[in-house]
């Protein structure tokens, strides 16, 4: 059973323009060669098309700021919808809080059916109740997963999309390496 890992970054929502992904990571998360234990097969990312006079809210975490001319001139989610549906549709989605990125596929295909979800936030929560933070950067080093993610996205860090995507495949690759299970299904015991 395969898994996709997303992550959008947005541009937050400042008045009279509403929250617009900037950024889409995707991470396909697969069985592992040596028995059941899930890896990361492949990484795809993407950059989205902002205006370049579109503001961002001053909170909007990421390096947008530096890529305004590179974003301006970006497809848009719709250009690229058919390359990331026939990525997404079909398998079950994870993402650490899931609701951003419930909220990007929903407006960029509102009749298109996503899921099943996986929120590692939620996952997390429940089986570790007494962590002290579930920030999905804690949660990675909380684990001791640091490396493996670095590895994976090397010069990269969090609120890049392809990054954070990484980080909440990695943490779902590990949950699932601790539960021993290897499907949808087996997570929805523990969900």
């Amino acid at each position: 059973m395969k898994f996709v890992s997303l992550d959008f970054e947005t541009t937050g929502t400042v008045k009279g323009c509403p929250n617009e992904p900037w950024q889409l990571g995707l991470v396909e998360i697969v069985p592992g060669a040596d028995g059941p234990a899930p890896d990361v097969a492949s990484r795809w990312e993407t950059w989205l098309r902002v205006s370049a006079d579109r503001p961002f809210s001053p909170r909007a975490p990421g390096r947008w700021a530096e890529l305004r001319a590179e974003l301006a001139a970006a497809p848009t989610l719709v250009d690229l919808w058919p390359e990331i549906s026939a990525r997404l549709v079909g398998m079950p989605l994870v993402a650490h809080n899931a609701g951003t990125e419930r909220t990007m596929l929903v407006q960029a295909a509102p009749l298109t059916p996503f899921g099943p979800w996986i929120d590692t936030l939620k996952l997390v929560k429940k089986l570790w109740p007494l962590m002290p933070s579930y920030a999905l950067g804690d949660v990675v080093r909380t684990f001791g997963l640091q490396a493996r993610v670095d590895a994976l996205c090397p010069g990269r860090t969090w609120h890049d999309a392809l990054y954070d995507a990484c980080a909440g495949a990695v943490v779902l690759c590990h949950v699932m390496e601790i539960l021993k299970v290897n499907s949808h299904e087996d997570l929805c015991r523990y969900a």
